[in-house]
């Protein structure tokens, strides 16, 4: 619903491409994923390889500087490395994952094709917490366990996976946390260890959990004034999904996400009329990583000077 106060924020530069590779279909059934993704969610379907290299190269005139790959699990989709063997012809890309269903065969092709590019491949892995008993009732039975067995199968294939968390505990625990989830990863041969907590976000799943966003949790013009708006992810990233365009990876499920069937179309303003942009208003592009994170790869990004 868009209120009639809501403010509408420009796309100032289209810097991130992300692709709904996988829809929203995932061999994991999350209780707290905000698109409610499942093994039998199939509201969106998968990208074709096809559909990812024609708008690679519909992306070149828009500028845009790195991609990222989303499901639902990005792996389930049978094309997944060829897309990303392509994609690091064109700049630097980043997969989510869940990290349950890796090959190694899969890994060596990447870390090869990551190796002759200028470009550099990232690992987001979702694991909710350093312990079982934090991750599993979030994420189902040994979640924890396959996706730390992922995770150190990516660490001997020279990757370093950024982890990231939901935060499921009270913000006082953050550096606990933390701390533990650190030792936990050195244990697994991860000694210097990426970790990034995520907000809640409160649609999907999640508001079948705990709660949805109340009435007031929504962005209004007075809070934008001196605000920096390219801490909004729609204020610089576009989703591509089986069904076109859509402003952001988190809103996907939102009729009035869908903007257009090409990136031209998807340069419209778009109003922060729903509770999931308040989330981002209060902590800044939580979808894309750091831009310290890219730099630690030492690989160069298309628009570098």
């Amino acid at each position: 619903m868009i209120h009639a106060n809501s403010p509408v924020v420009e796309l100032q530069a289209l810097d991130e491409l992300w692709f709904q590779v996988a829809g929203t279909l995932c061999n994991l059934e999350c209780t707290h994923c905000f698109i409610s993704c499942s093994p039998h969610n199939d509201s969106f379907g998968f990208l074709t390889l096809d559909d990812v290299e024609q708008r690679l190269e519909e992306s070149v005139a828009w500028g845009v500087k790195e991609y990222y790959f989303t499901g639902g699990e990005p792996f389930l989709n049978k094309e997944l490395v060829p897309m990303l063997v392509r994609t690091l012809e064109y700049g630097p890309a980043t997969v989510l994952t869940n990290a349950t269903v890796l090959r190694p065969q899969w890994l060596e092709e990447l870390h090869a094709a990551e190796q002759g590019s200028l470009y550099s491949l990232e690992f987001r892995v979702s694991i909710d917490g350093p312990t079982p008993e934090m991750n599993d009732p979030i994420r189902g039975p040994r979640t924890f366990q396959r996706a730390m067995e992922g995770v150190q199968l990516l660490v001997e294939h020279d990757f370093l996976p950024i982890i990231t968390m939901t935060r499921t505990w009270d913000e006082s625990k953050d550096e606990e946390i933390l701390g533990r989830f650190r030792e936990v990863l050195k244990d697994r041969g991860y000694a210097h260890p990426r970790l990034k907590i995520l907000p809640r976000l409160q649609i999907g799943a999640e508001a079948t959990r705990t709660e949805g966003y109340a009435a007031h949790d929504r962005i209004t013009a007075e809070m934008l004034v001196d605000y920096d708006c390219s801490q909004l992810i729609c204020s610089h990233s576009r989703v591509i999904t089986d069904k076109g365009v859509c402003v952001c990876p988190i809103l996907i499920d939102a009729p009035d996400a869908l903007l257009g069937a090409t990136l031209a179309e998807a340069q419209t303003c778009f109003p922060l009329s729903h509770g999931a942009c308040y989330t981002c208003y209060q902590f800044g592009a939580i979808c894309t990583n750091p831009s310290s994170q890219v730099v630690e790869s030492q690989k160069t990004s298309r628009n570098s000077s």
